[in-house]
C-alpha cells in the first residue's frame, strides 16, 4: 500500500489481509530463512543447537518457553522477535486492546464500529508497541497482567458488573503482539492460572467477573531448567499450553566464547583533555581525541577460559550457571585497567597486560556462587583458575617458543618489576633486548611491532614463565610483582 488506510472502509478496500500475530511470525520467518538470512541477528554458536528448535517452533505458531541457565541470551531471543512482526498492523484508534478493526472485541472497539460504521479511525502499530516483557516476580497480581475492577470507573456510575468497569493489564494490552515473561517459575500458582485461561481457554474472570477475551498473542517465556522441571514451581497444565521448549547452552567452543565477548563489551570510550607528559590542553572547540585501547587477543583467551573453567569447577555452583556476561564484564574491568595505566602515565595507547588481571578478580568477586562447603576460599580459588588459565594459553600459544635466552637472563641477576601502573616503555625499560621477542610476538598472533604490544607479551611471557616454574615471582605492592631468578 503505497498510503496507509485511516478508516475501516478504507482498510477494507484496499484488501488488506488478516492473519494472527502466529501467522505472521511464522510467514516472515520463512521468509528470512528463503532468502538465507538468520532469523534471529546476533547469535554466537546457536546455529546447529539452538536455532533449528527455534525455527520449528516459530514456523509451526507455538507459544514456546527457553530454557537455559542465566546469560544464555534467552533475554536478547525474546526481544529479538520483534524484528519478524510487520513494519505496521492496524488497530481500532483509542482502543485499550489494540482491537482488530475487522472484529472488535473490547467495548471501546465494538462501541466505534457500532457508530461510526466504514468511517471508524484506524491507527497503526510499530513492531515496538506490540511487545512487552515482564519479569515474573511472586508479588506479581492478577491485577497487573489480566486487569481488575478500576474504583474510578465504578465511582463514575457504572455497576460492577459493568465489563466497561474492567482496567485491562499487560497481557490485553499488548493483544495482537508478544508477550513474553522473564523467569516463568516464579509467577505464584494463582497467576499461572490465570496465564492459563488466556493462551488457552481466551477467558478470565476478574473478582467473580467473567470476560471473553479472545486474544490474538505469541506468548513466549523463560526459565531455569532445574526451577521448570522442579514439581510444584509450575503447574502442570500451563507447561502443557507451551507448544515447544527450546533449551540453550552457554558457547560450546572458546572461539565462540571469544567473538560473545567481543560483541557484547562496551569498553570505554575516554577522551583526555590533558595528558601530563606528552599532551596539551585541548583547545576551546576542538574535537578531543578518544583514547585508543586495545586488549591482546591472547588476553581475551585468558579471560574466556577462565570463564570456561569455572563452569566446570567443582567448587563453583553449576546450577547457578556462570554467566557470559561475567566474561564480557572481565573483558571491560581488563581494558578499564589498561585505560587508567594510561591516564596516570599520560600514555596516548591503552595496552591490557597480566598485571591488569588483579583488577578483574577484585570486580568478578561477587559474580560467581560458589558451593557452601566453599566458604572464605572465594578469593583463592578465583586466583588459582585465573592462573590455571594464563598457563594453559601461554602454553598452547608458545610450546613451540625457545625462551631459554629470556630465562638465562634472569640466571645472570636480571630482575622485572611491573605492575598495573607501570607503564610499557617503563616495563622495557627494564631489559634492554629480549631474546626472541619476534617469534613470541608471531607465536601469540601479534602482528603490529609496537613497545605497548611488545610489553604486554614480554609481561605474558614472564607471568607464563613464573606459572611454569622457571621464575620467581615476588608481590611488591597490589597489583605490582618482581620478576627474578628461580
Amino acid at each position: 500500500m503505497t498510503s496507509r488506510p485511516t478508516t475501516l472502509g478504507a482498510l477494507r478496500a484496499s484488501g488488506y489481509a488478516e492473519r494472527s500475530v502466529k501467522q505472521e511470525v511464522a510467514a516472515n520467518a520463512a521468509a528470512r530463512l528463503a532468502q538465507g538470512l538468520p532469523v534471529i541477528e546476533g547469535l554466537v554458536g546457536f546455529d546447529e543447537t539452538v536455532l533449528p528448535a527455534l525455527e520449528t517452533a516459530l514456523l509451526a505458531g507455538h507459544d514456546f518457553i527457553l530454557l537455559g541457565e542465566r546469560g544464555q541470551a534467552k533475554s536478547r531471543i525474546l526481544r529479538a522477535l520483534t524484528s519478524l512482526l510487520d513494519d505496521l498492523v492496524p488497530v481500532v484508534a483509542g482502543s485499550e486492546v489494540n482491537d482488530h478493526p475487522y472484529h472488535p472485541f473490547s467495548p471501546q472497539g465494538r462501541a466505534a464500529v457500532a457508530e461510526y460504521g466504514d468511517d471508524t479511525p484506524i491507527a497503526w502499530l510499530a513492531p515496538e508497541q506490540r511487545f512487552a516483557e515482564k519479569l515474573a516476580t511472586p508479588d506479581i497480581a492478577v491485577a497487573d497482567l489480566i486487569g481488575d475492577v478500576d474504583p474510578i470507573k465504578v465511582a463514575e456510575g457504572r455497576h460492577l458488573g459493568d465489563e466497561e468497569t474492567i482496567h485491562f493489564g499487560l497481557v490485553p494490552r499488548h493483544n495482537r503482539g508478544i508477550v513474553a515473561i522473564n523467569e516463568l517459575p516464579d509467577l505464584a500458582e494463582r497467576i499461572q492460572v490465570a496465564l492459563l485461561n488466556v493462551m488457552e481457554e481466551r477467558d478470565v474472570q476478574v473478582r467473580g467477573y467473567s470476560l471473553r477475551l479472545p486474544l490474538d498473542l505469541l506468548v513466549v517465556a523463560t526459565a531455569n531448567p532445574e526451577d521448570y522441571t522442579n514439581r510444584g514451581r509450575i503447574i502442570t497444565p500451563l507447561k502443557d499450553r507451551f507448544g515447544a521448549e527450546v533449551r540453550t547452552h552457554y558457547p560450546l567452543r572458546l572461539a565462540e566464547e571469544v567473538a560473545v565477548m567481543w560483541q557484547e563489551a562496551r569498553l570505554p570510550q575516554v577522551t583526555p583533555q590533558e595528558s601530563p607528559r606528552n599532551g596539551q590542553p585541548a583547545s576551546a572547540g576542538s574535537a578531543a581525541a578518544v583514547l585508543p585501547i586495545t586488549v591482546p587477543e591472547f588476553m581475551v583467551e585468558v579471560l574466556a577460559t577462565f570463564t570456561r573453567s569455572l563452569r566446570t569447577a567443582a567448587e563453583v555452583n553449576q546450577r547457578s550457571g556462570v554467566s557470559v556476561r561475567f566474561s564480557t564484564g572481565n573483558l571491560e574491568t581488563l581494558a578499564a585497567s589498561a585505560v587508567r595505566r594510561a591516564l596516570r602515565n599520560g600514555d596516548r595507547r591503552a595496552v591490557a597486560r597480566p598485571c591488569d588481571l588483579a583488577q578483574v578478580l577484585s570486580a568478578g568477586m561477587g559474580k560467581v556462587e560458589f558451593e557452601t562447603f566453599e566458604e572464605g576460599r572465594e578469593a583463592e580459588i578465583l586466583e588459582r583458575l585465573l592462573r590455571r588459565s594464563l598457563l594453559a594459553v601461554f602454553r598452547r600459544h608458545t610450546g613451540r617458543v625457545d625462551l631459554s635466552g629470556l630465562v638465562a637472563r634472569f640466571d645472570g641477576g636480571l630482575t622485572v618489576e611491573t605492575g598495573d601502573l607501570v607503564s610499557g616503555d617503563e616495563l622495557l625499560g627494564q631489559i634492554d633486548e629480549m631474546p626472541g621477542l619476534a617469534r613470541l610476538l608471531s607465536a601469540l598472533d601479534v602482528e603490529e611491532e609496537s613497545p605497548d604490544l611488545a610489553a604486554a607479551a614480554l609481561e605474558f611471557a614472564l607471568e607464563g614463565l613464573h606459572l611454569s616454574r622457571k621464575l620467581d615471582r615476588d608481590d611488591v605492592g597490589p597489583a605490582a610483582f618482581r620478576y627474578r631468578q628461580r
